[in-house]
């Protein structure tokens, strides 16, 4: 079970139980998806480990509203785009294949984070008594 740093933490058992969980989600509601082939998903995911380490960061929720609850846009997560403005975050999202799709829609704010947030996010890992 090697990591590295290009993989987000993620071994290549975890993304390949990951995908398969994807796809079966996947072929279970084929309503949802009408015209997207699961093939092309999944290349994409493994092009793009990043985007498949927030899916499992997401999945770790089990789908459960976040911190913006429930609302009339049943908007159930929020996602912290590292750019320094709003332009960059929105050029940012008209590359993701969801939103060009219409399959997720964004609501942009400015928010200022510390700079040490990645360096927390390590330690808590390290000293949670019981991962959610």
């Amino acid at each position: 079970m090697s990591r590295d740093k290009a993989d987000k933490g993620l071994t290549i058992e975890e993304r390949m139980e990951l995908i398969g969980l994807l796809k079966t989600r996947f072929e279970k509601n084929t309503d949802r998806h009408k015209g997207i082939n699961w093939n092309e998903v999944q290349l994409r995911l493994e092009a793009n480990v990043g985007k498949l380490w927030l899916l499992s960061q997401m999945e770790q929720t089990e789908g459960e509203p976040g911190p913006l609850g429930k609302n009339e846009n049943t908007y159930r997560g929020i996602f912290i785009l590292n750019v320094a403005t709003i332009d960059a975050a929105q050029k940012l999202l008209k590359t993701d294949p969801a939103i060009k799709e219409g399959l997720l829609d964004a609501e942009l704010y400015n928010w200022y984070g510390s700079a040490a947030l990645p360096e927390y996010l390590k330690a808590s890992d390290k000293i949670w008594k019981s991962k959610p």
